[in-house]
């Protein structure tokens, strides 16, 4: 089953496999549920007339979105590659703790079709194409989703300590374009692919699967949850495993286009 969020003549209304839900329940509602009572009550809803509109990325406006960094062996190898201090990478890669940092509020992030940015002082700007985990308030994970972490290289290879301006900005987080209801061991060899067209031609063409994480997911849940409360539950970015070569920059109206399971996100570049 997939969870989609969309707007039609300004009402915002989530819906399961198209047809609308009561307009007075949202993703928080469902996600301070336990996994077993949230699928009987999605279940118990009798079916109804599909509807179509603008598809919103799938998160409540003030739920988080966190991300985990140097979870794949390419990532680990980028970063060195971009930094002045690649062993720091090689420590994070092989730590019991993973890298956690935030990501973004839900209001600040694109949906599918929506677009995401470069920073204007930034000059070496990459997608990252990731799963990410959908976790309740119980640190459940109850699906997944199709990300991707738009990320400035250079200010991050500067310097570490400058990792949230090279993650946070405006425009810097897509979600979409919905949320596929599923249990975590569904997850553990999803395909992950990633295209990228310019000015109608594919520049960037590559794929690699979830097999590749180095972390467990519910590891990477349990460190995010152990000491932090989410009570409208929480979207965790797992990571990426396919990062754009070192003479690659995004560019305004490139089109990135990324697959996650049967999930399929895109997104326009600008600067808006």
């Amino acid at each position: 089953m997939i969870l989609t969020r969309i707007k039609v003549n300004e009402i915002v209304q989530w819906c399961l496999e198209g047809v609308p839900l009561p307009n007075n329940l949202d993703l928080s509602d469902l996600l301070e549920l336990n996994r077993r009572e949230m699928m009987a009550l999605l279940t118990s809803f009798s079916s109804g007339g599909r509807i179509d509109g603008e598809r919103l990325a799938p998160v409540d406006p003030h739920q988080e979105v966190w991300a985990a960094g140097v979870t794949y062996l390419r990532s680990r190898q980028a970063r060195r590659e971009e930094s002045g201090v690649g062993d720091l990478y090689d420590l994070v890669y092989e730590a019991e703790r993973p890298e956690l940092f935030f990501k973004a509020l839900g209001w600040r992030v694109a949906g599918d079709g929506q677009a995401i940015r470069v920073r204007g002082d930034s000059c070496w700007n990459v997608p990252e194409p990731e799963l990410v985990l959908v976790v309740n308030r119980l640190g459940e994970i109850i699906g997944y989703t199709a990300g991707n972490d738009v990320s400035s290289r250079d200010i991050e290879g500067e310097n570490p300590l400058y990792l949230p301006q090279a993650k946070v900005y405006r425009g810097s987080c897509a979600l979409g374009p919905g949320i596929r209801l599923c249990v975590a061991g569904e997850m553990a060899d999803l395909p992950i692919h990633m295209t990228i067209e310019r000015a109608g031609r594919v520049i960037y063409d590559e794929g690699t699967s979830t097999a590749g994480l180095k972390r467990n997911l519910y590891e990477l849940v349990h460190y995010l949850t152990c000491e932090l409360d989410f009570p409208k539950g929480v979207f965790l970015m797992t990571g990426t495993g396919l990062v754009p070569g070192g003479d690659f920059t995004l560019m305004v109206k490139d089109l990135v286009r990324i697959k996650v399971g049967e999930l399929v996100l895109e997104n326009p570049v600008s600067m808006e």
